[in-house]
């Protein structure tokens, strides 16, 4: 398995250098590209974008060979010190321009992150692998196709996922479908939780209980026709739950009720009941 997935690494080096080199030689937008990243800093404004060009002309060339030769041994070991070279450039960027662009795989400004150093070393390890293990990938594909596209396929989806400059073509759009799926401001009833929220805010229970909140909304649930929505708090120095108790067809701030709970020993601690209709759940208030 190690040599067919040793034979496969000229694909996947000679496509992200040739994606990068594209992005340095095509974008009309590369000046601006090249003034983003490190290199101004590194070499000079005046020579940021000469060296741009430049390094985009090598990757080109590199990766048209990774991608056109049967077995490119020579290519493969040029490729592996171009991908150490990156890797110690985005180390530099990182720590001594840290608001740069990388300026890899898009024109987009994206500041130098983690995942790009991961994508770096990743490049290093499959370039030093095609370098080590040479072997023709025609063949390879040819001889295990199926198992040869699996390994194209998931190295494929670890650059992208690893290129925080491609996250607005897939990560973007995930989001946003999850957010339409699952509405995550609503609760069962359909009620957006941000109505239950500003009720809460605009009620006098809310209020009489403020200095002992100390953090936003934790936790929220609807139990038939009331929403409870859950804060952390402090009472008498231990560490308490406030859950406030919103009617759902009742929009009046005066209908919220609220009871803190102590955490360690799940005793409610002190209970406020609304000016609101009486129905509802019941809140046992204990004197303070």
């Amino acid at each position: 398995m190690i040599d067919l997935i040793a034979a496969l690494q000229p694909l996947v080096v000679g496509a992200v250098l040739v994606s990068s080199a594209r992005v340095k030689l095509l974008n009309r937008h590369a000046r601006t590209a090249a003034q983003r990243t490190a290199l101004a800093r590194l070499i000079g404004p005046n020579r940021a974008l000469p060296a741009y060009r430049l390094l985009g002309g090598v990757e080109l060339t590199l990766g048209a060979l990774l991608l056109l030769l049967p077995a490119p041994r020579p290519a493969a070991v040029a490729a592996t010190a171009l991908a150490v070279g990156f890797l110690g450039y985005l180390g530099y960027a990182r720590r001594a321009a840290p608001a740069s662009s990388c300026g890899c795989l898009s024109s987009r400004p994206t500041p130098v992150a983690g995942r790009s150093l991961v994508r770096a070393a990743l490049l290093v390890a499959a370039a030093g692998l095609a370098a080590l293990l040479p072997g023709a990938w025609p063949d390879a594909l040819a001889t295990r196709p199926g198992a040869g596209i699996a390994v194209l396929l998931a190295e494929a989806a670890a650059v992208v996922a690893l290129s925080p400059e491609l996250d607005a073509a897939w990560l973007l759009p995930l989001r946003r479908l999850r957010a339409r799926l699952t509405n995550p401001l609503r609760g069962g009833s359909g009620l957006p939780l941000l109505a239950s929220v500003q009720q809460v805010q605009l009620s006098d229970s809310y209020r009489r209980v403020a200095p002992l909140l100390r953090s936003d909304v934790r936790e929220h649930w609807d139990d038939g026709e009331w929403r409870f929505v859950g804060h952390a708090a402090r009472y008498q120095g231990r560490p308490a739950t406030a859950v406030f108790a919103v009617p759902l067809t009742d929009l009046e701030p005066a209908a919220v009720r609220v009871a803190v709970v102590d955490d360690a020993t799940g005793q409610t601690v002190l209970a406020l009941a609304g000016a609101g209709r009486p129905a509802g759940p019941r809140l046992d208030v204990v004197p303070a």
